[in-house]
């Protein structure tokens, strides 16, 4: 089989060749606690879902501190890394919202709109960050969307203390405003940059992990 060549003459490497990379394994990871949550999300078991939505937040920080202390990593190492983390961001913090929304809220028609409006949202947001990436001052510009996740955990704390009527249209507000913030010109700090916040995510992801757990049983 021949090698694949780029326009100047330089072998490419094999596509499957990044999965081994530690950092893109974190970001699989991520994505196979979104697929759970996903899933949990359909049949309706919403403590589940919590479970799987912040552990994709908590691999997702974690494939950039291991990327950032991993040596010897190539440019395209790093390019590919970068892209196949917005590729899982818009499922993880996009897609998955949406579908706890519509599901949560007997995926009744009326909620389809909320849902392209946070969904597009998410994409925009990415897009932009993709082109511009971080402001002068090191701040995300809008609120990072991997914050949606963290957040709708938290609310979702809640959701035994009101009917299913109220909830949706708390799921709905919430969604919303966590989707204008997100393309909105706020600035806010990369908190995944430093090592403090992401042991404060990790406490996080133990403590909402054994709260929803304790509710399952």
């Amino acid at each position: 089989m021949n090698a694949v060549t780029d326009e100047d003459g330089k072998i490419q490497p094999a596509i499957l060749s990044y999965v081994k990379d530690l950092p893109n394994i974190c970001s699989l990871a991520g994505l196979g606690c979104t697929i759970l949550a996903i899933y949990f999300s359909v049949i309706g078991i919403y403590y589940a879902a919590m479970i799987g939505m912040v552990w994709a937040v908590a691999f997702d920080w974690a494939d950039g501190l291991v990327a950032r202390r991993m040596k010897g990593r190539t440019g395209s190492d790093r390019v590919f890394g970068g892209q196949l983390d917005l590729m899982i961001d818009i499922v993880s913090y996009g897609v998955t919202p949406v579908i706890l929304l519509l599901s949560y809220g007997k995926f009744h028609p009326v909620l389809l709109p909320v849902a392209f409006l946070v969904l597009a949202a998410g994409a925009i947001r990415l897009s932009y960050f993709s082109t511009f990436g971080l402001s002068d001052e090191s701040k995300y510009t809008g609120l990072a969307i991997d914050n949606n996740n963290l957040a709708l955990v938290f609310i979702f704390l809640f959701e035994s203390v009101f009917s299913n009527a109220v909830f949706t249209v708390i799921l709905v507000l919430s969604t919303l405003g966590l989707a204008s913030l997100n393309v909105s010109r706020i600035k806010t700090p990369k908190l995944s940059g430093t090592p403090l916040n992401v042991w404060l995510l990790a406490v996080y992801t133990l403590a909402i992990t054994a709260i929803y757990s304790w509710k399952l049983l």
